[in-house]
């Protein structure tokens, strides 16, 4: 017969010195364990043949009464068939999803902006997530737990602004989508996200496209594109010439803006903009025709100044600048749009193959399949469409 272990009193353990572990009775398998001057409960028992040993908590902290309720309950878990350190495994793991399905979700959005703000373009692109959430998301969901939100929610927010301000609409649903995908993927919650638009919203909300119409950048059609660029490379100035040199590469207003002379070889006439300037965060390289490097050769070299075309502050020209002078002379278009002047004229007037007009745009590849066949930049094919670009641009016209 197994022996009998005699029920100590609160008293009696309270007196307990020796190091080791002291059946204290009461019940089967409870034990002080003393070591090292700490001491702690300890519930001895035997799971499907397996020896396990499970902790109760530190003494006093926990009492004995506290620790014997505490082993009558785990015995109990053991005669169901269940293994009480897994059942307690699981009940903390499920109280801590508990607990993590309580984060807001204007908590949840800022944890995923903090997260990924660095590696957004600019300042500017925070600013407009952290205010369309602020103005339009946080009136009716933002002390709602992430768990919470459902497509009730979510619509009571895009609805208002559908049709009055669609664009912005379709941002917001985009922004309350990714922090809920971030949200369950750091455990906040389960199940569908209520802010999907294939299969879900789209259902629900009119096409975007068909109730704001995309708006394309005004441009100027090639036919009257070199007496306009003969109307402007007309007018003094540092912007004047940083344009004429924008539409002689099809680069893009920040691209030009902010080109400093360390990117640029005039003897190999190359432009080499580097990766963190670039919309695609990868290196292009532009060959220049010879209108542009004549134009760039005749730029002033200050060794204190940095920037090809600089301001009057000697930094880079604002992002204004361009826009500001197309109004100024009525051109009835906008910088970005002389890229698509250039599109249209390849398209149009050349027989260039497209990936290399793209290219020349610097435009994202469309397909995995296709980046990864096409790894060249086929810049010698690229030097020959600018020149015939830059010889198109400047015919009956002069540089400044």
């Amino acid at each position: 017969m197994p022996k009998r272990i005699l029920e100590k009193t609160a008293l009696e353990v309270s007196r307990l010195r020796a190091e080791g572990s002291h059946a204290v009775g009461g019940v089967s398998g409870l034990y002080l364990r003393i070591e090292g001057g700490s001491r702690s409960w300890v519930f001895r028992y035997v799971h499907l043949g397996h020896r396990r040993r499970m902790g109760l908590g530190s003494y006093p902290l926990v009492s004995l009464a506290e620790a014997r309720e505490a082993v009558r309950d785990a015995l109990k878990v053991r005669n169901s068939g269940t293994d009480p350190l897994i059942a307690r495994q699981a009940a903390r793991e499920a109280a801590r999803r508990a607990h993590a399905q309580r984060l807001e979700f204007d908590k949840a959005a800022e944890a995923f902006i903090r997260e990924h703000e660095s590696t957004w373009r600019n300042v500017k692109h925070v600013q407009q997530w952290r205010n369309t959430l602020a103005t339009y998301a946080s009136p009716h969901f933002g002390t709602v737990p992430v768990s919470d939100v459902d497509q009730a929610m979510v619509l009571r927010a895009l609805a208002p602004i559908w049709k009055t301000k669609t664009e912005t609409a379709s941002r917001l649903r985009g922004r309350i989508e990714q922090v809920l995908d971030w949200a369950t993927a750091h455990g906040h919650r389960s199940g569908p996200n209520p802010a999907r638009w294939r299969g879900q919203l789209e259902h629900i909300l009119a096409d975007p496209d068909k109730v704001a119409p995309v708006k394309h950048h005004p441009a100027v059609p090639f036919a009257r594109l070199p007496a306009v660029y003969q109307q402007i490379a007309t007018v003094h100035g540092q912007t004047a010439r940083a344009l004429c040199f924008l539409i002689l590469t099809a680069a893009r207003s920040g691209e030009v803006r902010g080109m400093v002379w360390d990117e640029v070889d005039l003897d190999a006439g190359l432009w080499i903009v580097p990766a963190d300037r670039m919309k695609a965060k990868k290196e292009h390289r532009v060959p220049l025709s010879r209108q542009a490097l004549e134009l760039l050769r005749a730029q002033p070299r200050d060794p204190l100044v940095e920037h090809v075309f600089p301001s009057n502050r000697k930094g880079p020209l604002s992002d204004m600048a361009f826009t500001a002078l197309m109004r100024r002379h009525d051109l009835g278009a906008v910088p970005h749009g002389f890229r698509s002047t250039f599109r249209d004229w390849a398209g149009e007037m050349t027989h260039h193959p497209r990936d290399a007009v793209e290219l020349c745009l610097a435009h994202s590849i469309d397909t995995k399949t296709e980046a990864a066949y096409r790894r060249a930049d086929m810049l010698e094919k690229r030097s020959f469409i600018m020149q015939e670009w830059a010889d198109y641009v400047v015919s009956d016209s002069k540089q400044a």
